[in-house]
Protein backbone atom coordinates (compact mmCIF):
# COMPACT_ATOMS: atom_id res chain seq x y z
CA UNK A 1 0.00 0.00 0.00
CA UNK A 2 1.69 3.15 -1.51
CA UNK A 3 1.80 5.90 1.80
CA UNK A 4 -0.25 9.16 1.78
CA UNK A 5 1.49 12.05 0.11
CA UNK A 6 1.16 13.89 3.48
CA UNK A 7 3.15 10.83 5.04
CA UNK A 8 5.99 11.46 2.73
CA UNK A 9 8.67 13.47 4.24
CA UNK A 10 9.87 16.47 2.21
CA UNK A 11 13.72 15.69 0.40
CA UNK A 12 16.42 17.38 2.65
CA UNK A 13 17.37 20.85 0.93
CA UNK A 14 20.90 20.38 -0.90
CA UNK A 15 23.64 20.95 1.01
CA UNK A 16 25.47 24.57 0.67
CA UNK A 17 29.19 23.61 0.44
CA UNK A 18 31.25 26.08 1.00
CA UNK A 19 33.83 26.84 -1.63
CA UNK A 20 37.60 25.34 -1.18
CA UNK A 21 39.64 28.54 -1.82
CA UNK A 22 43.87 29.29 -1.05
CA UNK A 23 44.93 30.02 1.81
CA UNK A 24 47.94 32.04 2.55
CA UNK A 25 51.60 29.94 3.16
CA UNK A 26 49.28 26.41 2.72
CA UNK A 27 50.00 24.30 -1.14
CA UNK A 28 46.76 22.06 -1.25
CA UNK A 29 43.07 24.51 -2.26
CA UNK A 30 41.15 21.19 0.14
CA UNK A 31 41.18 18.66 2.89
CA UNK A 32 39.11 16.00 1.30
CA UNK A 33 38.95 12.97 3.53
CA UNK A 34 41.06 9.76 3.24
CA UNK A 35 40.40 7.26 0.80
CA UNK A 36 40.35 4.34 3.59
CA UNK A 37 37.79 6.45 5.80
CA UNK A 38 34.24 5.49 6.00
CA UNK A 39 33.07 8.79 6.71
CA UNK A 40 33.74 12.05 4.78
CA UNK A 41 33.75 15.58 6.06
CA UNK A 42 32.70 18.52 4.04
CA UNK A 43 32.04 22.22 4.92
CA UNK A 44 28.92 23.71 4.99
CA UNK A 45 27.27 27.06 4.90
CA UNK A 46 24.81 26.55 7.68
CA UNK A 47 23.10 30.04 7.10
CA UNK A 48 24.98 31.75 10.14
CA UNK A 49 27.85 33.57 7.81
CA UNK A 50 27.62 36.84 5.84
CA UNK A 51 28.23 37.06 2.60
CA UNK A 52 31.12 39.29 3.11
CA UNK A 53 32.63 36.51 5.77
CA UNK A 54 32.85 34.49 2.69
CA UNK A 55 34.55 36.53 0.50
CA UNK A 56 37.46 36.97 3.00
CA UNK A 57 40.61 35.01 2.88
CA UNK A 58 40.37 31.78 4.53
CA UNK A 59 42.04 31.86 8.21
CA UNK A 60 45.78 31.10 8.57
CA UNK A 61 45.82 27.18 9.27
CA UNK A 62 47.94 26.43 11.83
CA UNK A 63 50.30 23.21 11.79
CA UNK A 64 50.70 21.09 14.83
CA UNK A 65 52.82 18.38 16.25
CA UNK A 66 52.26 15.03 17.34
CA UNK A 67 54.17 12.11 18.40
CA UNK A 68 55.07 9.26 16.05
CA UNK A 69 55.63 6.36 18.35
CA UNK A 70 57.40 4.46 15.37
CA UNK A 71 59.44 1.12 17.19
CA UNK A 72 61.72 1.29 13.49
CA UNK A 73 63.82 4.06 12.20
CA UNK A 74 65.59 2.42 9.06
CA UNK A 75 62.71 1.90 5.95
CA UNK A 76 63.65 -0.89 3.79
CA UNK A 77 62.85 -0.45 -0.08
CA UNK A 78 62.57 -2.84 -3.04
CA UNK A 79 62.03 -0.33 -6.09
CA UNK A 80 64.39 -0.51 -9.28
CA UNK A 81 63.94 2.87 -9.76
CA UNK A 82 65.65 4.51 -7.50
CA UNK A 83 69.32 3.76 -6.85
CA UNK A 84 69.44 2.73 -2.86
CA UNK A 85 67.64 0.20 -0.87
CA UNK A 86 66.62 2.30 2.51
CA UNK A 87 65.84 5.44 3.77
CA UNK A 88 65.33 7.13 6.92
CA UNK A 89 62.11 9.66 7.03
CA UNK A 90 62.22 12.01 10.74
CA UNK A 91 59.21 13.30 9.81
CA UNK A 92 55.53 12.40 8.44
CA UNK A 93 54.21 15.23 6.23
CA UNK A 94 55.49 18.30 5.10
CA UNK A 95 55.65 21.37 6.31
CA UNK A 96 56.37 22.69 2.87
CA UNK A 97 53.11 22.34 1.34
CA UNK A 98 54.98 21.45 -2.30
CA UNK A 99 51.38 20.71 -4.17
CA UNK A 100 53.19 17.98 -6.26
CA UNK A 101 54.13 15.74 -3.46
CA UNK A 102 53.85 12.39 -4.29
CA UNK A 103 54.09 11.39 -0.20
CA UNK A 104 50.91 13.10 0.07
CA UNK A 105 48.63 9.89 -0.07
CA UNK A 106 50.93 8.39 2.63
CA UNK A 107 48.60 10.65 5.22
CA UNK A 108 45.92 8.66 4.45
CA UNK A 109 47.44 5.48 6.75
CA UNK A 110 47.15 7.80 9.25
CA UNK A 111 43.73 8.60 9.11
CA UNK A 112 44.25 12.27 7.96
CA UNK A 113 43.70 14.22 4.84
CA UNK A 114 46.47 14.17 2.11
CA UNK A 115 45.58 17.69 0.99
CA UNK A 116 45.86 20.28 4.01
CA UNK A 117 46.66 18.25 6.43
CA UNK A 118 49.59 16.42 5.14
CA UNK A 119 50.89 20.23 5.31
CA UNK A 120 50.06 21.31 8.57
CA UNK A 121 49.24 18.18 10.71
CA UNK A 122 52.64 16.94 11.29
CA UNK A 123 54.22 13.87 13.25
CA UNK A 124 58.13 14.18 14.22
CA UNK A 125 59.97 10.70 15.58
CA UNK A 126 62.04 12.06 18.41
CA UNK A 127 63.52 8.33 19.32
CA UNK A 128 64.46 8.15 15.54
CA UNK A 129 68.57 8.69 16.49
CA UNK A 130 68.19 6.12 19.52
CA UNK A 131 66.11 3.56 17.12
CA UNK A 132 68.84 4.44 14.46
CA UNK A 133 72.08 3.33 16.87
CA UNK A 134 70.07 0.24 18.13
CA UNK A 135 69.56 -1.24 14.52
CA UNK A 136 73.05 0.29 13.47
CA UNK A 137 74.32 -2.41 16.26
CA UNK A 138 72.36 -5.28 14.92
CA UNK A 139 74.84 -7.54 14.24
CA UNK A 140 73.07 -8.79 10.90
CA UNK A 141 73.13 -5.41 9.90
CA UNK A 142 74.95 -4.59 6.18
CA UNK A 143 76.09 -0.95 6.17
CA UNK A 144 74.64 0.56 2.69
CA UNK A 145 74.02 4.09 1.76
CA UNK A 146 71.42 5.55 3.73
CA UNK A 147 68.71 7.91 1.47
CA UNK A 148 67.22 10.76 3.62
CA UNK A 149 64.52 13.22 1.87
CA UNK A 150 62.98 10.49 -0.28
CA UNK A 151 59.65 11.13 1.44
CA UNK A 152 59.43 14.11 2.99
CA UNK A 153 61.93 16.84 3.38
CA UNK A 154 64.52 16.08 6.38
CA UNK A 155 65.13 20.06 6.60
CA UNK A 156 61.13 21.08 6.53
CA UNK A 157 60.68 23.65 8.89
CA UNK A 158 60.10 22.27 12.06
CA UNK A 159 63.50 20.55 12.16
CA UNK A 160 64.76 24.05 13.11
CA UNK A 161 63.00 23.04 16.63
CA UNK A 162 62.93 19.10 16.71
CA UNK A 163 66.87 18.69 15.26
CA UNK A 164 65.90 15.75 14.40
CA UNK A 165 67.54 15.14 11.38
CA UNK A 166 70.85 16.66 12.92
CA UNK A 167 70.63 14.00 15.88
CA UNK A 168 70.65 11.40 12.97
CA UNK A 169 73.59 12.63 11.11
CA UNK A 170 75.35 12.41 14.53
CA UNK A 171 74.83 9.35 14.86
CA UNK A 172 75.56 8.38 11.41
CA UNK A 173 78.81 10.11 11.20
CA UNK A 174 79.95 9.33 14.62
CA UNK A 175 80.05 5.03 12.87
CA UNK A 176 81.36 6.10 9.49
CA UNK A 177 78.16 5.25 7.85
CA UNK A 178 77.08 6.92 4.39
CA UNK A 179 74.28 9.01 3.59
CA UNK A 180 72.65 10.48 0.65
CA UNK A 181 70.18 13.47 1.01
CA UNK A 182 67.35 15.16 -0.73
CA UNK A 183 66.33 18.40 0.18
CA UNK A 184 64.55 21.84 -0.78
CA UNK A 185 65.62 23.85 2.26
CA UNK A 186 68.57 26.17 2.88
CA UNK A 187 68.30 24.90 6.61
CA UNK A 188 71.04 22.29 5.44
CA UNK A 189 73.81 24.73 5.87
CA UNK A 190 73.34 25.20 9.62
CA UNK A 191 74.77 21.62 9.88
CA UNK A 192 77.60 21.67 7.23
CA UNK A 193 80.11 21.31 10.42
CA UNK A 194 79.19 17.68 10.66
CA UNK A 195 78.19 17.10 6.44
CA UNK A 196 82.02 18.78 5.87
CA UNK A 197 83.98 16.24 7.34
CA UNK A 198 81.80 13.41 6.80
CA UNK A 199 82.33 14.49 2.96
CA UNK A 200 86.03 14.46 3.64
CA UNK A 201 85.74 10.66 4.73
CA UNK A 202 83.73 9.70 1.25
CA UNK A 203 80.52 9.12 3.70
CA UNK A 204 77.65 11.94 2.02
CA UNK A 205 76.49 13.67 -1.47
CA UNK A 206 73.12 15.69 -1.42
CA UNK A 207 70.81 16.67 -3.87
CA UNK A 208 69.65 20.34 -3.68
CA UNK A 209 65.95 20.27 -5.48
CA UNK A 210 65.48 23.28 -7.79
CA UNK A 211 61.89 23.43 -9.03
CA UNK A 212 61.69 26.65 -10.75
CA UNK A 213 63.93 30.08 -10.76
CA UNK A 214 60.29 32.18 -10.75
CA UNK A 215 60.03 33.25 -7.04
CA UNK A 216 56.56 33.71 -7.81
CA UNK A 217 55.53 30.15 -9.14
CA UNK A 218 57.89 28.92 -6.39
CA UNK A 219 55.83 30.49 -3.56
CA UNK A 220 52.44 28.98 -5.06
CA UNK A 221 54.00 25.98 -5.64
CA UNK A 222 55.86 24.90 -2.72
CA UNK A 223 54.95 27.99 -0.27
CA UNK A 224 57.16 27.21 2.64
CA UNK A 225 60.38 25.85 0.90
CA UNK A 226 63.26 28.17 0.43
CA UNK A 227 62.97 30.53 -2.22
CA UNK A 228 65.16 29.46 -5.52
CA UNK A 229 67.81 31.95 -5.10
CA UNK A 230 68.37 30.62 -1.27
CA UNK A 231 68.31 26.98 -2.84
CA UNK A 232 71.46 28.05 -5.11
CA UNK A 233 72.88 29.62 -2.48
CA UNK A 234 72.43 26.21 -0.70
CA UNK A 235 74.45 24.81 -3.26
CA UNK A 236 77.12 26.87 -3.50
CA UNK A 237 77.72 26.64 0.44
CA UNK A 238 77.71 23.02 0.43
CA UNK A 239 80.33 23.13 -2.72
CA UNK A 240 82.35 24.68 -0.88
CA UNK A 241 82.47 23.07 2.02
CA UNK A 242 83.65 19.94 0.01
CA UNK A 243 79.96 18.31 -0.15
CA UNK A 244 79.35 16.58 -3.44
CA UNK A 245 76.33 18.40 -4.55
CA UNK A 246 73.91 17.51 -7.32
CA UNK A 247 70.50 19.78 -8.88
CA UNK A 248 67.32 17.83 -8.77
CA UNK A 249 65.12 19.75 -11.49
CA UNK A 250 62.07 17.85 -9.84
CA UNK A 251 59.22 17.49 -10.85
CA UNK A 252 59.21 19.11 -14.50
CA UNK A 253 55.71 19.59 -15.31
CA UNK A 254 54.63 20.89 -18.92
CA UNK A 255 53.22 23.91 -20.09
CA UNK A 256 54.10 25.22 -16.29
CA UNK A 257 58.28 24.97 -15.37
CA UNK A 258 59.58 22.44 -17.88
CA UNK A 259 60.11 25.64 -20.23
CA UNK A 260 62.81 26.42 -17.36
CA UNK A 261 64.99 23.02 -17.62
CA UNK A 262 67.87 24.35 -19.12
CA UNK A 263 68.05 27.60 -17.33
CA UNK A 264 67.75 25.47 -13.70
CA UNK A 265 70.48 23.61 -14.74
CA UNK A 266 72.76 26.53 -15.77
CA UNK A 267 72.30 28.08 -12.80
CA UNK A 268 72.63 25.00 -10.86
CA UNK A 269 76.38 24.63 -12.42
CA UNK A 270 77.28 28.33 -12.40
CA UNK A 271 76.03 27.78 -8.51
CA UNK A 272 78.75 24.42 -7.73
CA UNK A 273 76.42 21.37 -8.88
CA UNK A 274 78.61 18.61 -10.36
CA UNK A 275 75.44 16.67 -11.26
CA UNK A 276 71.46 16.87 -11.74
CA UNK A 277 68.62 14.74 -12.07
CA UNK A 278 65.23 15.44 -13.13
CA UNK A 279 61.92 13.42 -12.79
CA UNK A 280 58.63 14.28 -14.75
CA UNK A 281 55.67 14.92 -12.86
CA UNK A 282 54.00 11.89 -11.46
CA UNK A 283 50.03 12.76 -10.00
CA UNK A 284 49.09 8.85 -7.88
CA UNK A 285 46.28 8.47 -6.08
CA UNK A 286 44.58 11.52 -4.18
CA UNK A 287 47.60 13.72 -6.03
CA UNK A 288 45.39 13.95 -9.09
CA UNK A 289 43.00 16.07 -7.70
CA UNK A 290 44.60 17.69 -5.66
CA UNK A 291 46.85 19.33 -8.58
CA UNK A 292 44.35 19.44 -10.34
CA UNK A 293 42.00 22.18 -8.08
CA UNK A 294 45.39 23.68 -7.41
CA UNK A 295 46.12 24.65 -11.49
CA UNK A 296 42.45 25.29 -11.57
CA UNK A 297 42.55 28.47 -8.75
CA UNK A 298 46.12 29.84 -9.76
CA UNK A 299 46.05 28.93 -13.09
CA UNK A 300 42.96 28.54 -15.14
CA UNK A 301 44.43 29.63 -17.85
CA UNK A 302 46.46 26.97 -18.50
CA UNK A 303 45.26 24.03 -16.44
CA UNK A 304 43.48 22.30 -19.33
CA UNK A 305 46.41 22.09 -21.57
CA UNK A 306 49.09 20.90 -18.39
CA UNK A 307 46.52 18.12 -17.31
CA UNK A 308 45.91 17.06 -21.26
CA UNK A 309 50.19 17.43 -21.50
CA UNK A 310 50.24 15.12 -18.83
CA UNK A 311 48.06 12.88 -20.17
CA UNK A 312 50.11 12.34 -22.91
CA UNK A 313 52.87 11.41 -20.89
CA UNK A 314 51.19 8.53 -19.34
CA UNK A 315 49.58 7.08 -22.13
CA UNK A 316 46.33 8.93 -21.71
CA UNK A 317 45.82 8.83 -17.88
CA UNK A 318 46.89 10.88 -15.24
CA UNK A 319 49.34 8.52 -13.58
CA UNK A 320 50.84 5.17 -14.19
CA UNK A 321 52.60 3.35 -11.59
CA UNK A 322 55.05 0.75 -13.62
CA UNK A 323 58.35 0.51 -13.03
CA UNK A 324 60.69 2.03 -15.48
CA UNK A 325 58.67 4.91 -16.66
CA UNK A 326 56.83 6.30 -13.50
CA UNK A 327 59.66 8.35 -13.23
CA UNK A 328 60.32 9.88 -16.59
CA UNK A 329 56.19 9.14 -18.36
CA UNK A 330 56.83 7.87 -21.54
CA UNK A 331 55.53 9.19 -25.71
CA UNK A 332 57.16 11.68 -27.98
CA UNK A 333 56.90 14.73 -25.07
CA UNK A 334 58.34 12.51 -22.45
CA UNK A 335 61.07 11.74 -24.76
CA UNK A 336 61.37 14.87 -25.61
CA UNK A 337 62.25 16.27 -22.31
CA UNK A 338 64.73 13.59 -21.89
CA UNK A 339 66.54 14.83 -24.69
CA UNK A 340 67.01 17.86 -23.44
CA UNK A 341 67.88 17.47 -20.10
CA UNK A 342 70.68 15.23 -22.09
CA UNK A 343 71.84 17.76 -24.16
CA UNK A 344 72.05 20.41 -21.36
CA UNK A 345 74.03 18.41 -18.90
CA UNK A 346 76.17 17.68 -21.56
CA UNK A 347 76.57 21.33 -22.71
CA UNK A 348 77.34 21.90 -19.22
CA UNK A 349 79.56 19.00 -18.46
CA UNK A 350 77.55 17.41 -15.44
CA UNK A 351 76.77 13.47 -15.49
CA UNK A 352 79.01 11.90 -18.00
CA UNK A 353 82.26 12.97 -15.58
CA UNK A 354 80.31 10.38 -12.96
CA UNK A 355 82.20 7.65 -14.87
CA UNK A 356 85.54 8.87 -14.53
CA UNK A 357 87.92 7.49 -12.12
CA UNK A 358 88.78 10.65 -10.31
CA UNK A 359 84.91 12.15 -10.00
CA UNK A 360 83.39 8.30 -9.02
CA UNK A 361 85.11 8.24 -5.79
CA UNK A 362 83.00 11.08 -5.01
CA UNK A 363 80.25 10.10 -5.98
CA UNK A 364 80.33 6.58 -4.71
CA UNK A 365 80.49 6.43 -0.87
CA UNK A 366 82.29 4.72 1.34
CA UNK A 367 80.58 1.52 2.78
CA UNK A 368 84.20 -0.03 4.41
CA UNK A 369 84.60 2.67 7.10
CA UNK A 370 81.73 1.62 8.94
CA UNK A 371 82.04 1.20 12.44
CA UNK A 372 78.52 -0.61 14.15
CA UNK A 373 77.73 0.84 17.63
CA UNK A 374 79.20 -1.29 20.35
CA UNK A 375 76.15 -3.19 21.77
CA UNK A 376 75.68 -3.21 26.07
CA UNK A 377 77.24 -6.39 27.18
CA UNK A 378 79.56 -6.79 23.71
CA UNK A 379 83.44 -7.32 23.93
CA UNK A 380 85.74 -4.76 23.01
CA UNK A 381 87.52 -5.92 20.03
CA UNK A 382 91.53 -5.34 20.56
CA UNK A 383 93.31 -3.01 18.36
Amino acid sequence: MAPRPDMIAPAAPPLDLLPDRPRKGRGAIRNETGRFEKQSRHAIDDGWCAGDVLADDPPPLRTTVMIDSTRTIINYVKSPDVPFDRSINPYRGCEHGCIYCFARPTHAFLGLSPGLDFESRLLIKPDAARLLEAELADPKYKCDIIAMGTNTDPYQPIEREHRITRQILEVLSAHDHPVSIVTKSALIQRDLDILGPMAERGLVTVGVSVTTLDRGLARRMEPRAATPTRRLETIAALTEAGVPTAVMAAPMIPALNDMELERILEAAVAAGAKAAGYVLLRLPLEIKDLFGDWLAAHFPDRAARVLKMVRETRGGALYQAEFGTRMRGDGPYAELIAQRFDAACRKLGINAERRSAETDRRWRLDTARFRPPVRMGQQLKLL
